[in-house]
């Protein structure tokens, strides 16, 4: 499926859809370059689980835990990930094959270590169409 994003708003209701269709068990990766709005569609689905608290990117921390929603969220940011050995620090596998959802930024970085079955959200921009225009592939892997 492709969607179209012309503004931060879209960007944001995008993720708002894809969170509220999310299940227990259920991961979620994102590729984009620098800027294109992974942390808005982050922000966006938080919000269509049922999040009320602010969600920011992990980058630091690597990932966020929020339980304030309809099921347990798990927010990652590997972007400071040296080599994908160091997800079982944070306990990585407890929680993408665990009973909440997950959310992977820069999912690119760990591919070896996702699981098999996931939903990749890759985020294009496309000058062409506009500073804001954002190009939105989702499709289950």
């Amino acid at each position: 499926m492709v969607k179209e994003s012309f503004c931060k708003e879209d960007t944001f209701s995008i993720g708002v859809e894809l969170g509220k269709l999310a299940k227990n068990g259920e991961v979620y990766c994102i590729y984009g370059d620098l800027g294109v709005g992974k942390t808005i569609i982050s922000q966006g689905f938080a919000h269509g689980i049922g999040i009320s608290e602010v969600v920011n990117s992990p980058t630091f921390t690597i990932v966020k835990e929020y339980d304030s929603g309809r099921l347990p969220f798990y927010h990652f940011d590997v972007y400071r990930i040296g080599d994908p050995d160091e997800m079982d620090e944070i306990g990585f596998t407890d929680m993408v094959y665990g009973e909440g959802v997950c959310l992977i930024e820069w999912a690119n970085l760990i591919e070896e270590i996702l699981p098999v079955h996931h939903t990749r959200i890759e985020i294009k921009k496309n000058l062409d169409k506009g500073v804001d225009y954002r190009e939105i592939i989702i499709e289950e892997v």
